[in-house]
């Protein structure tokens, strides 16, 4: 499939062209040609071990690929041209484009020792050597925006799972990135603490936040994503608007996935209804979203 341009928006922020990731013999990404533009959020659906996940590590240059490249607002990421022959960047120049893309990973990954607003501090201070007055104030305005401003001097192990992963968000949207990627986030969390991370990231989408969401969550990328691209044995086989891939999809393969998801739909986020509001603190619900390729 070749890279699409949503109608009436500026050059994309994120190009994927010819994308190809082997582990070993075997072949998880065959040839990948996708385009996200800037504001637009991206579900990512399709059967385990489809390549979805990798495809999320590739962008982020936290595997290496074979084939094809990856170019975010024009530059591509973690190569140069030497030469006329393509060469991995110095480790140095790599971090640094990599700030420009954010990640939230299955499982928090946050630092057990650091308190909430700690986890939040770090990078930026580390990295972009701000303040720590800067850094405190922009993270407690986060915590407030994921409706945890009365967590900041908690630890991780006193969260619960879906709190957790609503830091891991804030964490992220500290470095401010351009681009922010899911991979199954509400994979590992209780049913109960779906819907609060679900509405957290509904806000991030309504804001013009540019996401890419590797998710089951099928009434999330109902009602938020812009586009559903929905992939199989490294390929992506559809790509349109939610109204399109999920009410009448064009390929056998993606009807058989879907049928297989709908007896297992959780009750609690289902298409027809509104994700649930995060906890008390966090920014007003959000508004629902047309089902149309572009903004």
């Amino acid at each position: 499939m070749a890279p699409e341009k949503s109608p009436g928006t500026a050059e994309p922020l994120l190009v994927v062209a010819g994308l190809e990731k082997r582990f070993g013999h075997t072949q998880v990404l065959r040839g990948i040609d996708l385009e996200v533009h800037r504001g637009e959020t991206l579900g990512v659906i399709g059967p385990s071990g489809s390549g979805k996940s990798t495809l999320l590590r590739c962008v982020n240059r936290l595997v290496d690929y074979e084939g094809g490249g990856v170019w975010l607002d024009g530059r591509l990421l973690g190569q140069e041209l030497h030469r006329g022959r393509r060469r991995k960047l110095p480790h140095r120049r790599l971090a640094a484009q990599r700030r420009a893309v954010g990640m939230v990973f299955q499982h928090f990954h946050l630092f057990e020792n650091h308190t909430v607003l700690g986890n939040l501090c770090l990078a930026p201070q580390l990295v972009h050597k701000r303040s720590r007055a800067e850094t405190e104030a922009h993270a407690r305005e986060l915590l407030t925006r994921v409706g945890l401003a009365d967590k900041a001097d908690r630890y991780p192990s006193q969260l619960s799972g879906g709190q957790q992963q609503r830091v891991a968000i804030a964490r992220a949207l500290t470095m401010r990135p351009d681009l922010l990627l899911f991979d199954e986030p509400t994979s590992a969390l209780d049913p109960e603490t779906v819907g609060e991370v679900l509405a957290v990231m509904r806000d991030l989408a309504d804001s013009g936040m540019t996401m890419v969401v590797v998710t089951h969550e099928i009434g999330f990328v109902r009602e938020a994503a812009d586009r559903i691209a929905v992939m199989d044995d490294g390929r992506i086989i559809e790509l349109g608007a939610p109204s399109q891939v999920l009410d009448t999809p064009a390929h056998e393969r993606t009807r058989r996935f879907l049928r297989r998801l709908a007896p297992a739909a959780s009750p609690s986020t289902p298409a027809q209804q509104p994700v649930p509001a995060p906890a008390a603190g966090a920014e007003p619900a959000v508004r629902a979203r047309p089902d149309t390729p572009s903004r």
